[in-house]
């Protein structure tokens, strides 16, 4: 309850801002008018006066030297030029009040033109009111689409409709990726629970046998421990920055490429690289992440006798990484489905090869949170190149608290 309830007393009315402008609409033509009326005043009276006839035989100046040393004007007695004054300042009084009713009609009109004026300009914002408050979560394919001139409401309004259309996409992303979650982790899941029936099923099991349940077990548990992993990556990458240090991408990649040496020559992949110093700012363990992610992709996703080239660089736009790689050829109209969570192309591109279906979607993550950019583009004789460009030092997006 409010205090003016616990008091007793009624409610004050909510000042709207129709009822804000329409008051200054009024103030302000009540100035304008008063300023206007006290002007007209002054100059009528100076004109009066400039025209008022002259007192006949003052300070014993002759009347010829009247009539020769000025214009020639009505010389009157006193009694006559007094009561010329009083009709003078009657004639001023009953402008000025006749004036005033006049300047507070149309304070009243100006009023009531106001209201409607005001109402139609705030029109557009009642409309996004209601629409706002009509839209949730399970309707944000509305939009206001205000039509009209291209002034600041209708900026507004394309403004608010824009900030739907990232919200609803939003909104489709995490459905999706919760579905696509969901059913990534029922795998693993699936696996444990049969490997687990199958071993309480045996009437006589062997050592042998339950070892092999035991080690499907845990294969199915670090699979699920991988996802997991790659989940809170990704979630860490949308979140934004907490800190920022400068890094260089050449480091990161050198480091990236020796780790992973052993698995190139494992699958008969030659790894190929030209690291030129690229200095930027960012979150060491993030960035180490994403290049390592690139070369894994690079490095599963590849032929026999296969090729992986690395590159890093500065150019105008800042600190460039590129990851190029032979392969299967992937289609140009598919290079943005790779981007997105759980998101393969073909029965190559299985979590049964080794990933996950999130190291892309953790690139871009990623990247967004540094204010990088990625672009991919697929070889005419198969294979994928991804480019990542970082901001020079200093240039990045604010971190987050």
């Amino acid at each position: 309850m409010g205090l003016h309830q616990r008091l007793g007393h009624p409610r004050l009315p909510r000042r709207t801002v129709r009822m804000r402008l329409t008051l200054l609409y009024g103030a302000l033509f009540l100035l304008s008018g008063a300023g206007l009326l006290a002007t007209t005043y002054v100059l009528v009276q100076h004109a009066t006066l400039a025209g008022r006839p002259r007192q006949s035989g003052g300070n014993g100046a002759s009347p010829v030297a009247s009539t020769v040393s000025g214009p020639m004007r009505p010389q009157l007695d006193e009694p006559t030029r007094e009561a010329v004054d009083r009709q003078r300042a009657e004639q001023l009084h009953q402008l000025l009040i006749q004036s005033g009713i006049a300047l507070g009609l149309m304070s009243v009109v100006s009023i009531g033109l106001g209201w409607v004026v005001a109402g139609r300009v705030l029109r557009p914002l009642r409309m996004i009111t209601a629409t706002a408050r009509e839209i949730s979560a399970t309707n944000l394919d509305r939009r206001l689409t205000l039509q009209g001139p291209d002034d600041e409401l209708k900026e507004l309004g394309d403004t608010f409709d824009g900030l739907l259309a990232r919200l609803d996409a939003s909104f489709q992303s995490q459905r999706r990726f919760i579905a696509n979650t969901s059913h990534e982790l029922r795998t693993p899941l699936a696996l444990q629970h049969t490997l687990l029936q199958l071993a309480l099923s045996d009437p006589e099991p062997t050592v042998d046998s339950l070892r092999r349940a035991y080690d499907g077990v845990l294969g199915a548990t670090y699979q699920q421990e991988r996802l997991i992993d790659a989940l809170l990556t990704l979630a860490r990458g949308e979140l934004g920055l907490h800190r920022r240090r400068p890094l260089d991408l050449a480091e990161v990649a050198e480091e990236a490429l020796l780790s992973r040496t052993t698995e190139a020559t494992d699958r008969d992949v030659r790894l190929v690289s030209t690291l030129d110093g690229a200095p930027t700012e960012g979150d060491q363990h993030l960035v180490e992440r994403l290049v390592a992610n690139l070369v894994d992709n690079a490095l599963r996703y590849n032929t026999a006798a296969g090729q992986v080239e690395v590159t890093t660089g500065t150019t105008a736009e800042g600190a460039r990484l590129s990851v190029s790689n032979t392969g299967p050829l992937v289609p140009a109209d598919q290079l943005d489905r790779l981007f997105e969570p759980f998101q393969r192309l073909g029965a190559e591109r299985t979590w049964h090869d080794g990933g996950l279906g999130l190291g892309l979607s953790i690139v871009q993550a990623i990247a967004t949170a540094h204010g990088a950019t990625v672009r991919a583009r697929s070889h005419a004789g198969g294979g994928l190149e991804g480019r990542v460009t970082f901001p020079r030092a200093g240039q990045g997006p604010p971190t987050t608290d």
